[in-house]
C-alpha cells in the first residue's frame, strides 16, 4: 500500500514539474503581440527596391527580437504593397492604424507615397522611420511620429549639382521629372543650384510617359544639352536613357537615387553603362559593418540586398529598440504608440549604415551622400559601381514658423 501511495505521489510531482514550466512560459508570453507594419511597392515596377525595404526589415526582426519576446511578447511583421501609389498606401495606412497590435510603420520608398500616409499615421502618433524618403516635406512638418534614417533632397540636389559642374564640367543641362514628389521635388533642386553655379538650363519638364520618349527626346536632342538629368525612379528612367542613346542623344546622364537599383541596368542595358547617380544609401558593400549583414541576406533570400534593404534593416533595428524602452518605461505593459515615438527620437543607435541620431524634426543629424558611376551592364557587377564622391552633411535645420 505505501508503495501504490509512492507511485502516486512520484506521478503528481513529476505531472507538477511539466506543468510549471509550461504555465511560467505561457504566461511570459501572455502579453499578447507586437506588430511591425512595412510599406512599400511589392508589385510593379519599383518592386525590386520595395521587396528590399520588407526584406531588410524582415531580417532585422528575425535577428533583434529577442529583447522584446523576453518581455513577454510576440513580433510580428506585416507588410504591404503600397504599389508606388498615393491612393493605395493611404488606403493601406487606415488598415494599420486600425490594427492596435500595429506600433511602428518602416517605409516608404516613394515620397509622394510615404507624405500622405503619414498624414494618417499621425492620426494615432503611430511611428513611421523611413529607410527611402528623401522629401524635405517628410520631415520638416516636424511631426513627432515621423522619422528617417536617410539624406534629404534638398542636399542630395545640391550634391548632384555640385559634382555636374566640378566634376562632368556640364556648361547646358536639360532637366527632365516624374509628377511626383520626390522625382519634380529633387529636380527643382537640381536645377535651382545648378543654375547658381552657372549651368544653363535649357529645358524642365515633367512626364509620366514609360514607354516611347519621342516627344521629349527628338526637341532635347536639337537643344544638344551637355547633361541630362532625370529626377525620378529607375523603371522609368532606364527606358528613357535607352531610347536617348538609340537616338544618336551624345548628352551625359544622371539622377538622383532613384535610378539606385540593379533593375536599372536590367533594363538599361550599355546605355546606362557610364552615367552618373547620387544616392543617399549606396551599395551595401560600401559600408564595413554591413559585411554580415549581406552574407547573411544572401543566405536567407538567394539574393544580394537591393539599396535601401540595409536601411530598412537599421529602421526596424532603432524602432525595436524604443518600442523595448517604452514597454519598460510603461511598467511591462503595452506601450501606447505615443510613447514609442517619443522613444524612437530618444533612440541613438550604431546599426549596419552607421551611427544613427534623430535631430528635433526627425531628420539624421548627419547622413550620407555619395556619387556613384555605373560600371557595368551586368546587374550581378551593380556593387562593382565606383564611388566618385562621398559627403556627411548636417541636416538643414528647421525652419522656425514666422
Amino acid at each position: 500500500m505505501r508503495t501504490v501511495r509512492l507511485r502516486y505521489l512520484l506521478v503528481a510531482l513529476a505531472a507538477l514539474a511539466l506543468v510549471l514550466p509550461v504555465t511560467s512560459l505561457t504566461d511570459a508570453q501572455s502579453k499578447g503581440t507586437i506588430k511591425i507594419a512595412t510599406q512599400s511597392p511589392l508589385s510593379g515596377g519599383q518592386a525590386a527596391l520595395g521587396e528590399g525595404i520588407k526584406l531588410g526589415t524582415q531580417l532585422a526582426i528575425e535577428k533583434l527580437k529577442g529583447p522584446i519576446e523576453k518581455l513577454g511578447f510576440k513580433v510580428e511583421l506585416v507588410p504591404f504593397d503600397d504599389q508606388a501609389k498615393p491612393d493605395v498606401g493611404v488606403a493601406n495606412a487606415a488598415n494599420i492604424i486600425a490594427d492596435k497590435d500595429i506600433l511602428l510603420v518602416v517605409g516608404h520608398l516613394n515620397s509622394g507615397v510615404a507624405i500622405p500616409s503619414s498624414e494618417k499615421y499621425k492620426e494615432s502618433q503611430l511611428a513611421m522611420i523611413s529607410p527611402a524618403n528623401t522629401n524635405p516635406t517628410i520631415t520638416d512638418r516636424n511631426y513627432l511620429n515621423v522619422s528617417r534614417v536617410c539624406g534629404r533632397d534638398d542636399v542630395q540636389g545640391v550634391v548632384g549639382a555640385e559634382f555636374a559642374k566640378t566634376v562632368l564640367k556640364a556648361k547646358t543641362a536639360y532637366v527632365i521629372h516624374d509628377k511626383t514628389a520626390y522625382g519634380q521635388g529633387v529636380a527643382e533642386f537640381f536645377k535651382a543650384d545648378a543654375e547658381k553655379k552657372g549651368i544653363k538650363i535649357l529645358g524642365f519638364e515633367g512626364t509620366e510617359e514609360k514607354s516611347n520618349f519621342d516627344p521629349i527626346i527628338t526637341p532635347m536632342k536639337a537643344k544638344n544639352p551637355d547633361l541630362i538629368y532625370f529626377g525620378g525612379i529607375y523603371d522609368q528612367a532606364a527606358p528613357f536613357f535607352k531610347q536617348a542613346r538609340e537616338k544618336g542623344v551624345k548628352a551625359q546622364f544622371m539622377g538622383p537615387d532613384g535610378m539606385d537599383s540593379t533593375d536599372l541596368v536590367k533594363i538599361g542595358g550599355k546605355a546606362v553603362v557610364g552615367m552618373h547617380y547620387s544616392t543617399v544609401a549606396g551599395p551595401v558593400e560600401k559600408y564595413p559593418a554591413a559585411k554580415a549583414f549581406k552574407a547573411e541576406y544572401k543566405e536567407k533570400f538567394k539574393k544580394d540586398p537591393e539599396p535601401f534593404a540595409a536601411q530598412a534593416y537599421d529602421s526596424a533595428a532603432i524602432g525595436m529598440k524604443a518600442i523595448e524602452a517604452a514597454i519598460k518605461a510603461n511598467g511591462g505593459k503595452v506601450p501606447s504608440r505615443e510613447q514609442v515615438s517619443v522613444a524612437v527620437r530618444k533612440t541613438k543607435h550604431t546599426g549596419i549604415t552607421g551611427t544613427i541620431e534623430f535631430d528635433e524634426k526627425g531628420d539624421p543629424k548627419k547622413a550620407a551622400y555619395f556619387v556613384f558611376q555605373v560600371a557595368s551592364d551586368d546587374p550581378a557587377k551593380w556593387g562593382d559601381n565606383k564611388e566618385k564622391k562621398k559627403l556627411e552633411i548636417a541636416a538643414p535645420p528647421l525652419k522656425k514658423k514666422p
